[in-house]
């Protein structure tokens, strides 16, 4: 019997541990530009901001991007399309939780801002 109880806690203990996180859904946008227009544009409005670009991949579509000052946190950039039609895909995450997806909607605005400079 005095056996089973710390058994009993230290089971208790580990399944809390076991759960995984909620996940946020990506904050998405279509945009009336090719796919590497509008990654290209993301890129620029992320190092304006004071990102920092840690891997692009024009081919895949995707980007990731680290915020340089506190508190820092993640950025991914997911870019889909075909011709002149693209959606781009932004989700963050801070220590590997994700951040709200508000937290995006000013580089949102500020990427449709750039990519109207273009035409």
């Amino acid at each position: 019997m005095s056996r089973l109880l710390p058994a009993l806690l230290l089971a208790l203990l580990l399944t809390g541990c076991a759960a995984s996180p909620v996940s946020e859904p990506p904050r998405e946008l279509d945009f009336a530009y090719a796919p590497q227009e509008t990654l290209r544009a993301s890129a620029q409005v992320l190092m304006a901001n004071g990102y920092v670009v840690r891997h692009a991949d024009a081919d895949l579509g995707r980007l990731e991007a680290v915020f340089s000052r506190w508190p820092g946190y993640r950025v991914l950039v997911e870019v889909s399309g075909e011709g002149e039609q693209s959606r781009v895909s932004l989700a963050a995450t801070r220590g590997g939780r994700p951040l709200p997806p508000q937290t995006l909607d000013r580089l949102l605005v500020e990427m449709q801002d750039r990519l109207g400079m273009w035409r």
